[in-house]
This record gives structure tokens, C-alpha cells and sequence, in this order.
């Protein structure tokens, strides 16, 4: 008896270690938010409990989940390559975690090997606090420990906000610089430009009042630009100290205009801010340090550690660091917006913070509630109407989480516009088709600069006097021809259609899949009759015209409709176009560029240091990515547009090569187009976990290493040279031949590999 239950415990404590060899799941995301029991106050994090902070709301803030299914996720080691089941634990309070029970839901031992489950227990009860945990399985039936427990408050349904979301986030910062300049003068530099608040600790000997500056730009070294330009900003108030040490708050003035527009508005426990980089004080009778002034900047909970890059080339590294601030910067209001100007969201600016936020942080609730806001409240291009579809299957391939194609399924069915579309399939704003319930069906029932509906924008701004070396036309549309039949509008309106047989595929709806391939097809045939010159095999501007622009073709290879014995030539024409469109135009003529495998010429314009170019928003002194290229281009641009920021998700997405294959990165892509560099190195974050890429080329060997998150597989391109054909895979030599410049290899399984070439 006694040698069979040492046999027992033996074995007991053998499967018992072997499981602790695995790490727990971690990352817990309740409807894709991290951090869901955290609690602040003004945006800044506190030690409040949830339980008591739930009963002080106007107190603090919190994340609030209003689905009463929310959608859970996690995050696997790298040390578990194929996961085959979980078991998910809901309770009511984490007393029952602690002895691994549940009240709410066990979901018992799920076979499945995605880290992501839809909440199946006991309803949900609003005003309420739950606490969850998950195991996982990995296929060869080892369980990991469960992971520590996180916590989520149900939020009594809301109709302005349905998908949960942060509180804003806010950070205090004392200046880098600080120059006297006179006896009672002071300039202060903040090293980069915010949307901020400023407050001071001042020890004053007199009562008196001072003036203070604050501003984005300077007009010499210590000088803040009093004029900088009609959205450049620049503020002087004054201010009353008193004798003696007092705390300043300084309170900025309402912006009417930008009001009377709808603008999306600061919540009442952050209060309104103001962009500025620079300070100047001026009269003020005693001593400043850099401690008695401090600005409050404000954001979405941002994650800085998420993401990096660096590589041989300087200014690339420069264009990296500006874009991936400025996702962070312009998040000051929890949506995506164009900027300080307006404060309203657009959907070609969301599009573009979108893929740039998945790229440096994986932070996916703002690009939802912006969408979500979009639907309801759009803008007048026709393009951007279209870029709803986009923006909805893109948040379904980086989450996984169908929910946001579920809800508004109907309304994205509507953005595609295909009530404008002709005979021959495509769709024009031109021919009498903008009825009043076509608009009312697409939620237009205002003006837009004096004109009601839909109208073909094709790049933004579409005038302007500059032209320039670098530049043919005037505007940013390369000299576009505006006719009946847009080939760019005609380019969205194929992609979508293709987006939506995806869609309707997805969601089990076998007419719709039929619907939208037939119309696909159309599309496709008609915009090779319509727009392409048979000759030449570019692609016309309109239906009646023969110029040919950037844009044209541009839009048309990066949406596949340019049939393979054209791309050469398509190509070859773009690049004789340069940088012709503006910065917003540039996420698809570089998309275009890379799918078309043309990474050199990409990285070209990526490290350009020319007048038309992200680097060119450095040298002016912008700390955050420009509304365009230069204010010769657009007088009233302003210098906190996220739209400008393209390079963060391209370096990550093209680049370096990094996308999603399938939904939520089960499967993903590797495959790095480096041009000139010789050295690359990219950390950037999934839903799924980390992915890491670096690249070195020497003399003799080439080295990429990959790191893969837990429970994914990846195909990896190995990029090679003419002189190095002998591929080693961690150590091994691989009896592999290259093709079109990579070796490629499928189903890499999680963890780290080393790739030399020699």
C-alpha cells in the first residue's frame, strides 16, 4: 500500500512540476482592454480600490464595460507553441478565484486554440464588479497554472458609448530648458509640443501681475513665434500673483468657433487644454526654476514600451520617433480627431491613427469608439465614406473579436454607396443619384461648406497656389481631373466591395457573399474598360479624360486593380511622380509601393529630407506630425495631426513586413523589404503578444532574428543576397533555394529563430 502511493505521489509531483515549467497566461483583456480594475483620478493612477471607486464616480475613473458578453483575451509564452483548450473562471468576488471556483461561469475545459472566448455563464449584472482567470492547455494535454486575476466593472448600458474604453490618462512634466533672458523674463522649452495644462509654483515678493506666453513654434532661439500662422498656435494671458508662494493654474479661453462646430469635447475631470511646447514669463519680480513650472499632458492610456525601432538610417530613426509620439499626443481626447483645430473625427484621419496605433501600441478601443462615432456622424469626402468598411474589417483582423461587424453590419452595408453605382457598375456623385433618403440613409442631413452630400476629394487640400521643384500642380491631387466617373473613388468602392464578400462570408450570409463578389467583378471589368489606357496600361483620371495622375494609379495598385502585366509599368510612373500627394495620400502610395514589392523607392520617400517630407516636419521644428508637407502648402495647416503619421505603421506593416494573415494574428507575416539599410531592429506589440524582428547585414553573413509570440505561427521571407545562398535556421544549415529575392518559410512556430545567411 505504502509503495503504491509513493508510486502515486511520484507521479503526482512529476506532472505537477512539469506544469509549473509553463508560464500562466497573461495580458488579460476584458472586451480588448488591458488593466480593467485600475482606477485614477484626473488622470492620474491612484490606489483607490474599484469596489469603493465604483461608489465615488464623480470622484474617479475607470474603465467601463458595457457588454453583458464581453469578449475575453490573453497572451501565451512563447514557450507554448500550439495551444489546445482553456478554462475561463467568472466570480462575483475573488474568493471563489482563490480556491478555483466560480459563481458566475467555469467554463470547464474548452478544446480550442485561440486565446480568445466569449463570455457563456450566468447573466451579467450591471453596477457590478467581476473577477476572472484562465488556464490554458498546450497540445501535448500540460496545463499552465492560471493566471492572476483581473477584475471589471459592468456599466449600465450608455447610447453614446458602446464599446468599452479608458478614462484619459495624464502625466506631469517640469521643462528641460530654462533661459533668464532679463532680470524678469524667463523662457522655458518642454522639448516637444503637447496638449497640455500649465500650472505654476510661484514665490512672488510683490503682488503684481506677470505675462505669460505659451506656443508651438519660435521665431528665434528664446523667442516664441507670436504669429506663427492661422492654426499654428500661440497664446498670451496675463495673470495675478499675489505676495508670497501660491499654486497657478493657468486657465485657457474657450475656442468659439471650434465650438460651434460639434466639436468632441474635454471630459469635466481633465478639464481643456492647450498645445504648446514653449513658456515665456515675463515681469514676473522673483526667482523661477525649472520645478516651479509644470504642464499636465493629457492622452489615451498609452503604452511606451509596446513598440521600438532603430536602424543605420538617422533619419529614419527621427520619422520613428515623430510618428510614434505623435499617436500618442493627439489622443488627448479619446478619439481619433484631426487635430486641435476642429477636435472632430474624420474617417480618413481615423483610418491612418488606427493602423498607426496597432503598430506602436496594442490599443485597440479608440479606433472602435471613433468608428462608432463616424457612422453616425460623417464627413462630406465620398472617399471617406468608404474608408468605414476598411477601418471595421481592419479592427476585425487585428483583434479577432467580431463584435463591431455584428452590430453594424447594416450601416457599413450603406458606406459602400452602392445606390450611386451605374450601369456599368461603378459609382459616381455625378448623375442625379444623392437623393434625400439615399443621404438620410448614410446619416447626411447637413451642409458641408455650403453644399449638401457627398463630393469626390480624391487628396486634401485639393487647391492651392504652391507649386514649386517638387511639385507640377497645384493642390495635392497631382493635377486630378475631376469627371462623371472617379477612378479613385472607383478604387475604394472595388476594395470595399471585396472587404464586404470577406464580411458577409464571415457572418453566414451566403446571398450577400454572391451580391458583393458579382458586384466585385463588375467593378473590376468596367474599371479596366473605363479608366485604363490600353496603350499605356496607366490609369486615366476619369471617364472623360486623358490625364493620368499619381493618384489614379496609385489607389489602383494598392486595391489590386492593376493586372499583373501592368505593374511594372504603373510603377515606373509613380515613382516619375514622387511625393505628388499630401500626407494623407502617402499611406497608399507607400502601401502600393511595398505590395508592388518596391522597398527601395518606398524607403526613398520614407528618408527623404526633401521639402515634401516627414522630415522636413523635423527640420521646421514640429515635435508632433503635420497636417501636410510645409505651410507653403497649406497656410492654415496645424502641427498636431495624427493623419501626418503614416511612417509608424508602415515601417511596422511594410517595411519590416509584420501583418495579420488571419484574424488576430493567428497566423502573421514576416517579410522585410530593407532598401539601403544594413541594420534594423523592431519590437512591436499584437493582441497575441510580442513580435520582435531584427535584420544586420555584414560582409559575410547576414543575421535575422525573429521572436514569435506564444501559440502563433508565422511565414517568415529571409531576405537574401546574390552572394549569400547558404541559409542556417537556429544552427542548422536548411536545403533551401531562394525565389524572388527571400527564402520562405512557412508555419514558424512561437519562440525565438535565428536566420544566418553566408
Amino acid at each position: 500500500m505504502n509503495r503504491i502511493f509513493c508510486v502515486f505521489l511520484f507521479v503526482l509531483l512529476t506532472v505537477s512540476a512539469r506544469s509549473q515549467t509553463i508560464p500562466a497566461p497573461n495580458q488579460l483583456r476584458c472586451d480588448l482592454l488591458l488593466h480593467t480594475g485600475k482606477v485614477s483620478k484626473g488622470g492620474f493612477a491612484v490606489k483607490e480600490p474599484l469596489t469603493s471607486a465604483i461608489q465615488q464616480k464623480s470622484s474617479y475613473q475607470f474603465p467601463l464595460i458595457f457588454n453583458k458578453k464581453p469578449t475575453f483575451n490573453w497572451v501565451l509564452s512563447p514557450a507554448i507553441k500550439n495551444a489546445s483548450a482553456f478554462r475561463i473562471l467568472v466570480a462575483s468576488a475573488p474568493e471563489y478565484l482563490n480556491e478555483n471556483k466560480a459563481d458566475f461561469w467555469d467554463s470547464k475545459k474548452i478544446k480550442n486554440s485561440h486565446s480568445q472566448a466569449v463570455y457563456n455563464g450566468k447573466p451579467l449584472e450591471t453596477g457590478h464588479i467581476y473577477y476572472w482567470k484562465v488556464q490554458v492547455w498546450n497540445d501535448k494535454n500540460e496545463i499552465t497554472p492560471f493566471s492572476e486575476t483581473a477584475s471589471f466593472y459592468l456599466n449600465a448600458p450608455d447610447p453614446t458609448e458602446v464599446f468599452a474604453h479608458y478614462p484619459l490618462a495624464a502625466e506631469m512634466q517640469h521643462p528641460a530648458q530654462l533661459i533668464k533672458k532679463e532680470p524678469d523674463t524667463y523662457f522655458l522649452d518642454f522639448e516637444k509640443d503637447a496638449l497640455a495644462q500649465l500650472q505654476l509654483h510661484l514665490t512672488s515678493p510683490v503682488n503684481d501681475s506677470i505675462w505669460i506666453e505659451v506656443g508651438e513654434a519660435i521665431e528665434k532661439p528664446g523667442t516664441i513665434h507670436k504669429n506663427p500662422g492661422r492654426n499654428i498656435r500661440y497664446l498670451k494671458v496675463a495673470l495675478f500673483v499675489r505676495k508670497g508662494t501660491y499654486d497657478y493654474s493657468i486657465k485657457w479661453p474657450t475656442n468659439e468657433k471650434r465650438n460651434s462646430r460639434n466639436p468632441v469635447l474635454m471630459p469635466s475631470y481633465i478639464g481643456e487644454v492647450y498645445p504648446f511646447r514653449y513658456v515665456s514669463i515675463q515681469n514676473f519680480k522673483g526667482e523661477i526654476k525649472k520645478e516651479s513650472v509644470q504642464r499636465k499632458i493629457v492622452y489615451y492610456p498609452f503604452d511606451e514600451n509596446a513598440s521600438s525601432f532603430t536602424s543605420s538610417d538617422t533619419v529614419l530613426n527621427q520619422v520613428w520617433d515623430l510618428c510614434k509620439y505623435s499617436i500618442k499626443a493627439t489622443s488627448f481626447t479619446g478619439y481619433y480627431i484631426d487635430g486641435d483645430r476642429e477636435r472632430i473625427p474624420y474617417e480618413a484621419d481615423a483610418l491612418i491613427n488606427q493602423l498607426s496605433h496597432y503598430a506602436v501600441d496594442a490599443e485597440y478601443s479608440m479606433a472602435r469608439r471613433s468608428m462608432t462615432y463616424l457612422l453616425f456622424h460623417p464627413t462630406w469626402p465620398t472617399e471617406w465614406s468608404l474608408q468605414n468598411v476598411l477601418i471595421a474589417w481592419y479592427d476585425y483582423l487585428y483583434t479577432g473579436d467580431d463584435l463591431l461587424l455584428k452590430m453594424y453590419y447594416p450601416e457599413l452595408q450603406k458606406k459602400i454607396l452602392m445606390p450611386l453605382a451605374g450601369e456599368n457598375g461603378l459609382i459616381s456623385t455625378r448623375t442625379n443619384k444623392q437623393t434625400d433618403d439615399f443621404l438620410a440613409s448614410i446619416h447626411i442631413n447637413k451642409l458641408f461648406d455650403g453644399r449638401r452630400g457627398l463630393h469626390d476629394n480624391v487628396d486634401w487640400p485639393q487647391t492651392g497656389d504652391y507649386i514649386g521643384p517638387e511639385k507640377e500642380y497645384k493642390g495635392e491631387t497631382d493635377g486630378f481631373v475631376y469627371t462623371n466617373y472617379n477612378a479613385v473613388v472607383n478604387a475604394y468602392y472595388y476594395q470595399n466591395l471585396v472587404l464586404m464578400q470577406k464580411i458577409a462570408a464571415l457572418l453566414h450570409k451566403p446571398v450577400d457573399v454572391k451580391l458583393y463578389e458579382a458586384k466585385a467583378q463588375q467593378v473590376y471589368t468596367s474599371f479596366q474598360t473605363v479608366f485604363r489606357d490600353a496603350i499605356t496600361g496607366l490609369i486615366h483620371d476619369g471617364d472623360s479624360t486623358n490625364h493620368t495622375s499619381l493618384h489614379a494609379n496609385m489607389f489602383a495598385l494598392a486595391f489590386g486593380l492593376i493586372p499583373e502585366k501592368d505593374v511594372e509599368k504603373v510603377c515606373e510612373f509613380i515613382k516619375q511622380r514622387r511625393m505628388a500627394c499630401s500626407v494623407y495620400g502617402a499611406q497608399f502610395l507607400l502601401d502600393a509601393l511595398y505590395d508592388a514589392n518596391q522597398g527601395d523607392y518606398a524607403l526613398e520617400l520614407l528618408t527623404a529630407t526633401t521639402q515634401r517630407s516627414w522630415y522636413n516636419m523635423i527640420r521646421v521644428g514640429s515635435t508632433i506630425s503635420m497636417e501636410a508637407w510645409d505651410k507653403v502648402y497649406k497656410p492654415n495647416l496645424d502641427l498636431n495631426h495624427a493623419w501626418g503619421a503614416v511612417p509608424a505603421n508602415t515601417i511596422v506593416r511594410k517595411l519590416m513586413g509584420i501583418e495579420p494573415l488571419s484574424p488576430a494574428f493567428e497566423t502573421f507575416q514576416i517579410k522585410p523589404q530593407l532598401g539601403h539599410l544594413t541594420y534594423a531592429d523592431l519590437k512591436t506589440t499584437t493582441i497575441k503578444g510580442t513580435v520582435a524582428v531584427s535584420f544586420k547585414k555584414n560582409a559575410n553573413t547576414d543575421t535575422m532574428e525573429v521572436s514569435i509570440p506564444g501559440s502563433t505561427t508565422a511565414t517568415v521571407y529571409v531576405p537574401c543576397a546574390a552572394n549569400k545562398s547558404n541559409l542556417y535556421i537556429n544552427g542548422r544549415k536548411a536545403s533551401i533555394l531562394p525565389q524572388k529575392g527571400y527564402f520562405l518559410l512557412k508555419d514558424v512556430v512561437s519562440g525565438k529563430h535565428v536566420f544566418v545567411l553566408k
